[in-house]
């Protein structure tokens, strides 16, 4: 939600954007026993040097800066005491909420609460694991390998388990900081361009995806002539779609930019996206009033969240189902 502020108070929007990479850190001493503890070797044996001092503190892990023996600069990342404890804790109440959601209440009954809490318990629960992070991030390097637009660090594998991750060290602009992007040169449109189209060619051609894609994530290498490269880290959300789902993500996408609204609606009703008896002429005149307005007006006119809260109102009156293999990439996309 904070990378939205067009849904949010700016000082909402401010405090969880802290959750990105400015959570409290838990002490480094904490930190180094960690780390010894997961190799059976003493800090000073691992690394050259080892900084208590973490760089950043997210909600789920913090990273510390390091140097191997050989010389390398890395990073150290190890996930927070006692955080599963929490999160399942958390995930309870939130179990509890949607089952009694579910129970008394027929218009939220029809977006599945439980189904979606199942899928956020089932990914919240996967990113605690490093050695899965580390797994997703050699893929994703290796997907984009040679790319001069994308870059993906390295991982140390003999450095790596279960609650310890080490990894290339990067270094770059954070996304989220224009002003100085736009002091390096930095083209703009292309970068978004850029940003769009990889995106798209992890969902449709590799049909694996990095679905975490907040500005704490995402840091900009200025190159020559505006050209820019993007670094991304933090690979403990990944997602993939089915074939059939990709199938029916591309044409809706060439059905929307071609401003085909029945073959828009068309494609929902194929694919089971909405239920099998909607009117596909009714559906189509609900889709063509929420998309039209953007085709013809100035991104500066747009307001975002009145077209999500549209989109949002039409899903309910045509009844359409949370997917929950759609999930992460619905929120990956309004990140994007």
């Amino acid at each position: 939600m904070s990378t939205r502020r067009d849904l949010l108070p700016e000082d909402y929007a401010d405090e969880l954007a802290k959750l990105q990479d400015n959570v409290p850190p838990f002490p480094g001493t904490q930190a180094r026993q960690i780390i010894e503890e997961a190799f059976g070797k003493k800090i000073e044996d691992i690394f050259l040097d080892f900084d208590e001092i973490p760089l950043a503190s997210a909600s789920i892990a913090q990273v510390h800066s390091a140097t191997l023996k050989d010389g390398r600069k890395m990073i150290v990342k190890v996930v927070r005491p006692e955080i599963e404890k929490v999160i399942k804790r958390d995930l309870g109440l939130m179990h509890v909420l949607a089952n009694k959601a579910e129970a008394y209440w027929e218009d939220v009954r029809k977006l599945k609460p439980t189904n979606v809490v199942a899928e956020f318990e089932k990914t919240l629960l996967d990113e605690l694991d490093l050695m899965r992070e580390a797994a997703n991030a050699s893929q994703l390097r290796r997907n984009f390998e040679g790319s001069e637009v994308l870059y993906i660090p390295e991982i140390e594998w003999d450095l790596t388990t279960s609650n310890v991750m080490v990894m290339e060290r990067i270094t770059g602009i954070p996304v989220s900081d224009v002003k100085r992007l736009r002091e390096a040169g930095v083209d703009m449109k292309r970068l978004a361009e850029n940003g769009i189209e990889l995106f798209l060619t992890q969902v449709i051609r590799d049909s694996f995806f990095h679905a975490d894609m907040h500005p704490g994530n995402i840091f900009i290498r200025p190159g020559e002539d505006g050209a820019a490269q993007i670094v991304v880290i933090d690979f403990g959300i990944m997602s993939s779609l089915s074939e059939f789902d990709q199938r029916y993500l591309a044409e809706n996408f060439l059905a929307f930019l071609n401003r085909d609204y029945k073959k828009v609606a068309t494609l929902h009703v194929d694919s089971g996206w909405v239920p099998a008896n909607t009117r596909v002429d009714e559906f189509e005149f609900a889709i063509r009033t929420v998309c039209e307005p953007m085709f013809d007006r100035s991104l500066h006119h747009i307001s975002f969240g009145t077209i999500l809260l549209r989109l949002f109102q039409t899903a309910r009156q045509f009844n359409m189902p949370i997917l929950p293999q759609l999930i992460l990439l619905q929120k990956t996309m309004v990140n994007v």
